[in-house]
């Protein structure tokens, strides 16, 4: 939890009392805490709901109370949930239609990480960004937990798959799920090698979590009548985008936001379909690495130091 947002040693480990199931809801034990982007970002400056404020927006482990009038929930079932905030905790209170099962013998981290980063990821490609076979994306911060999920959909989906991170090394651990070719974005020239892999043409579609003058790239990369997909701040600088940059190219940018979204029978049912799909196999996470969740400030100081590559989850 923490008192005032800031850096991450703002982050107190503290007792607060056990949340309460209530009518359509659901407590969970939680097991496994994914760390999400926007978690960092509302931890250094967004709002708080409480104070003391307990961070984070998705997390998994096992049913222990079940609320009035949930029929489809039980005790004892394991599940990944979301929340707008609360997943940094040893319980959550959640309602149930926002709980995913976990199939049996399934690995509960990786459940845990699923729901966000691939349903963002779905939506960026698919629902906002109407990508079709053949058709070439680049997806910015290929790296991170949703860019690890969209060159996994992309090229399931019969992409030409590029994707960009901060060095040669992160790349090379992208090969594996699909991408046919990595960007380093830390070089200056990065929009000419986006461009020189696609002879000059340019990309259809651009997933941009990271914003600010990453964004101007991510249109400058687009080809004629390209779209963007834009889900993030990630780079957490300035915005200078200028939106007539677009017109010359009738190019287009979507925002996305999958809360918004949540509540739809078409993105529960598409959610479901990812966990099922990383259950079985057929979909990879990455976990870089694990932390308990008393250290969940180095957990955080770690992510913001652009090492990880996949997820970064916490475990109480």
């Amino acid at each position: 939890m923490y008192y005032e947002t800031g850096p991450p040693d703002v982050f107190r480990y503290e007792d607060v009392p056990d949340p309460a199931v209530f009518p359509g809801g659901v407590v969970i034990d939680v097991e496994a805490i994914s760390i999400e982007g926007g978690d960092t970002l509302n931890r250094a400056g967004g709002a708080m709901t409480s104070t003391p404020h307990i961070v984070g927006y998705q997390c998994a482990g096992t049913i222990s109370e079940v609320g009035e009038g949930v029929e489809d929930r039980h005790v004892g079932q394991r599940v990944v949930c979301t929340m707008m905030s609360g997943s940094h905790a040893e319980k959550v209170a959640v309602p149930a239609m926002i709980t995913w099962p976990i199939p049996d013998g399934a690995d509960l981290v990786a459940c845990a990480c699923v729901p966000v980063p691939f349903g963002t990821a779905d939506d960026c490609l698919f629902e906002f960004g109407h990508l079709t076979e053949g058709e070439a994306v680049l997806i910015q911060a290929g790296a991170g937990g949703v860019g690890v999920a969209a060159i996994q959909l992309a090229k399931r989906a019969g992409a030409r798959v590029l994707a960009t991170a901060s060095s040669d090394d992160r790349l090379a651990a992208l090969k594996d799920l699909g991408l046919d070719v990595g960007i380093n974005y830390s070089k200056p020239d990065w929009v000419s090698d986006v461009r020189a892999a696609t002879d000059g043409r340019g990309v259809d579609l651009v997933v941009d979590s990271v914003g600010g003058k990453v964004l101007v790239g991510s249109i400058q990369a687009l080809a004629y009548r390209g779209r963007c997909s834009l889900v993030g701040r990630a780079g957490r600088d300035p915005d200078p985008f200028d939106a007539s940059m677009l017109m010359m190219g009738n190019q287009s940018l979507t925002g996305v936001f999958l809360g918004a979204e949540m509540a739809n029978e078409r993105t529960r049912q598409m959610i479901e379909r990812h966990v099922d799909d990383v259950a079985a196999g057929r979909l990879k996470v990455l976990v870089d690495r694990t932390f308990p969740l008393s250290e969940a400030a180095a957990a955080h100081a770690y992510i913001e130091s652009r090492q990880a590559v996949g997820r970064v989850v916490l475990i109480p």
